[in-house]
C-alpha cells in the first residue's frame, strides 16, 4: 500500500502529458485516462494528507487538507474565468454556494449517518464547532447574501470598493479563526479520546515520512488541478449538450475539489472521530470562502472580470434552512443518525432544484 501511494503522485503528473498525447490517437482513451487518474490522485492525496495530519496532530492536520482543497478550487475557478466560458460571472458564486451546501449538508450528513449507524451516538466539542459555524454564517452572508440587497451596483454584484472590503474582511475572519483554532484555543478542536480508538493512539509517522507525504500531497494536488482543468471543457460541453443549467458547472467543480475532504471525513466518522470529521468539513468550508473570495476579488478588480456573487431567492431559502438546521444539529455536542438524515434530505433538495429550478 505504501509503495502504491508513493508511485501514484509521479504517475498522475506523467498522465497529464500522456493523456494529451493519447488524444490524437484515441480521444476517448485520453478522457478515460484523465478520469481514472483524477480519482486515483484524489485517493492518494487523502492518504498523504492523513499521514501529515497524524504527524502534526489535530487541528493542524485538518488545516493542511483544507488549504490544499482551497488551492484546487481557486485554480479551477480562475481557469474557467480566464477561458471566458459562458456564465463565468456567476461561476464563483455557484461554486462557493455549492461548496457550502455539499459540506454542511452532504459531507456532514453522510458523516452523521455513517457514524450513527456504526456507533449509535457520537460526540464532539461544541466550544470549537460553534465558533466555526458562526464564522461560516458570517462569511456566507457577506459574500453570497448581501450582494443581492446592496443598491450601489446592479443586483447580485458589488462595487469595486465593496468587493475589496468583503475580500479583506473574509481574509481577516479566516485568519482570526485559524489563530483561534490552532493557537489560542487549540484544545477546543481536539477529539475526545476513546480507549478503543486504535487510530488515535497509533504511533505517529516519522518527520521524514511526513515530509515526503507533504511533498507527495503537493504533487497530487498539482496533478488534480491539471487533470480537472483538462477535463473542464469536456464537462462544460457535455452539460451544454444535455441542456443542463449553468449552475451545474459550479456544482461539478465543488464536487471534484471536495472529494479528498469527503473521503477523509467519512473515514474519521467511521473510526468514531466525529470531531476530526467536523474539523475537516467546517474548516474546508471556511477556507473555501475566506480564501477564495479574496483571490477571485483580486482577479475581478485587476483583470476586469464580471463577478456576480448574490444568490437568487431559491438559493437564499436553502442557505437559511441549512444554517437553521445546522445550528440545531451542532448545538449539544452529541449526534445521531436522524440528524444526518435531515441534512441529506436538504442536500438532495439542493441537487434536485439545481436540475429543476
Amino acid at each position: 500500500m505504501i509503495v502504491y501511494h508513493s508511485l501514484l503522485p509521479p504517475l498522475a503528473l506523467i498522465s497529464l502529458a500522456g493523456a494529451q498525447a493519447l488524444d490524437g490517437l484515441w480521444p476517448l482513451g485520453g478522457l478515460l485516462l484523465r478520469g481514472v487518474m483524477l480519482m486515483l490522485a484524489v485517493l492518494s492525496a487523502v492518504h498523504h494528507a492523513e499521514v501529515v495530519a497524524h504527524r502534526t496532530g489535530e487541528p493542524l492536520g485538518t488545516l493542511v487538507l483544507a488549504l490544499a482543497v482551497t488551492v484546487i478550487e481557486v485554480a479551477l475557478i480562475l481557469s474557467f474565468m480566464l477561458m471566458g466560458s459562458s456564465g463565468n460571472a456567476t461561476l464563483a458564486r455557484d461554486t462557493l454556494f455549492s461548496a457550502v451546501m455539499i459540506i454542511t449538508n452532504g459531507v456532514v450528513g453522510l458523516c452523521l449517518l455513517v457514524g450513527g449507524w456504526r456507533h449509535k451516538e457520537q460526540v464532539f466539542r461544541v466550544q470549537g464547532v460553534g465558533p466555526a459555524l458562526a464564522a461560516l454564517l458570517a462569511l456566507s452572508t457577506l459574500s453570497l447574501v448581501l450582494p443581492t440587497f446592496t443598491t450601489s451596483s446592479p443586483e447580485g454584484t458589488y462595487t469595486a470598493s465593496q468587493l475589496v472590503f468583503v475580500a479583506l474582511t473574509s481574509l481577516v475572519l479566516w485568519c482570526a479563526f485559524t489563530f483561534f483554532q490552532t493557537i489560542r484555543h487549540r484544545d477546543y478542536f481536539l477529539p475526545e479520546d476513546a480507549t478503543d480508538n486504535t487510530q488515535t493512539h497509533a504511533q505517529p509517522p516519522s518527520w521524514l515520512r511526513a515530509g515526503l507525504s507533504l511533498l507527495a500531497l503537493l504533487v497530487c494536488l498539482v496533478a488534480v488541478v491539471g487533470l480537472a482543468k483538462q477535463l473542464s471543457p469536456t464537462i462544460e460541453t457535455t452539460l451544454r449538450l444535455w441542456g443542463a443549467p449553468q449552475t451545474l458547472v459550479g456544482i461539478v467543480i465543488a464536487l471534484l475539489v471536495l472529494m479528498p475532504e469527503t473521503l477523509a471525513a467519512l473515514r474519521a466518522a467511521k473510526a468514531n472521530r466525529l470531531q476530526t470529521s467536523l474539523n475537516l468539513a467546517l474548516g474546508s468550508a471556511l477556507a473555501s470562502i475566506g480564501l477564495t473570495i479574496p483571490a477571485v476579488a483580486v482577479a475581478a478588480v485587476w483583470l476586469g472580470f464580471p463577478l456576480t456573487l448574490g444568490l437568487d431567492n431559491k438559493d437564499l431559502v436553502l442557505l437559511v434552512l441549512t444554517f437553521m438546521v445546522g445550528s440545531i444539529t451542532l448545538a449539544h455536542g452529541r449526534t445521531s443518525m436522524m440528524q444526518g438524515a435531515v441534512h441529506l434530505v436538504i442536500f438532495a433538495a439542493f441537487l434536485f432544484l439545481a436540475l429543476v429550478p
